[in-house]
Order: structure tokens, then C-alpha cells, then sequence
């Protein structure tokens, strides 16, 4: 099985915004409270050009959706917006996605790897404590959420030696 990261295109907007089955999936995927989440919201989020969305493709198949946010004030790299499309969730997708996505984040030469997880969302917290993301300093955390809708649990890459 052959899974790649391809850049994701507006042609695949409606296909990767189908994937949230619920408001409640739409909040943990991407924060987002309307429901069906809008394809024209996913094409918005390509339009930042510090936003680079891409898409795990396994045999021709979308089977994935993820960003890397880049921060070169900071030279950090935020992943964000990560899905499985409902049938390939369960199989190690997420995590296939996310260790592509780092290994993108690794091409900008910056060392910090940040992600924001909502605090409800336990799948999504053991996948990334299994590629070896860990929390953030607390006194951080609650600053980076001060601005933010909900206390995110904020969790930074730290590679094994």
C-alpha cells in the first residue's frame, strides 16, 4: 500500500469538507460551527499563502487531509486541520498522514513543531503522542489560548533520539 502527500487543490475542497459526518467532527476537525462545513471554506484556507494544505493519497484515492501553517517570524510550523476520510479512519491513516506532514515541516529547516487539539478529541491526542508530539510548557499553552475559542491542548514534536 502506497500512501503520498500531494498539495491539495480546490478540486478536492467538496470531497475533504464531506468528511466531517457531524457539527460535532466538523468543531474537533477545524473549529468550524456551521455544518456541513462549506467546500468554498476549505478553498479559503489555501488562499493564505502561509497555509500549505495537503492531501494523503493512497492509490489514486484522497484518504486525507492535513496543513502545515508556516510561521517564519517565529520559524515554527503549526499542523493543523487534520482528517481521515471516514472510511479509512481506524487504520493508521492519521498517523501515516501526520509523520508526512512532519517530514514536509522538516524541509523548512525549523525545529519547532507546534499542533492545537481540541480538548475532547482523544483519537486525535493518542495519534499525535504517537509520533511523539508532546504537551507544551503550561504557562505557554495558557498563553496561546488566551485569544482562542476553547483551551486547545497545545502539543510540540519532540523527536525521538
Amino acid at each position: 500500500m502506497t500512501l503520498d502527500l500531494q498539495p491539495c487543490t480546490s478540486a478536492h475542497a467538496a470531497l475533504v469538507a464531506s468528511w466531517a459526518r457531524s457539527r460535532h467532527e466538523a468543531v474537533m476537525w477545524c473549529g468550524e460551527g456551521e455544518f456541513p462545513v462549506p467546500a468554498e471554506r476549505v478553498v479559503e484556507w489555501q488562499g493564505d499563502a502561509d497555509v500549505c494544505g495537503y492531501l494523503l493519497v493512497e492509490e489514486d484515492l484522497p484518504v486525507g487531509y492535513g496543513e502545515l501553517w508556516l510561521d517564519a517570524e517565529e520559524s515554527e510550523v503549526e499542523l493543523a486541520r487534520i482528517i481521515i476520510a471516514p472510511a479509512a479512519r481506524g487504520q493508521r491513516r492519521g498517523r501515516r498522514l501526520v509523520h508526512q506532514l512532519l517530514a514536509e515541516a522538516a524541509k523548512t529547516g525549523w525545529s519547532d513543531v507546534f499542533i492545537r487539539v481540541h480538548p475532547d478529541n482523544d483519537i486525535a491526542v493518542r495519534c499525535y503522542q504517537g509520533v511523539g508530539f508532546g504537551p507544551v510548557d503550561a504557562a505557554l499553552a495558557q498563553e496561546w489560548n488566551a485569544l482562542q475559542p476553547v483551551e486547545y491542548l497545545w502539543l510540540q514534536h519532540r523527536p525521538q533520539r
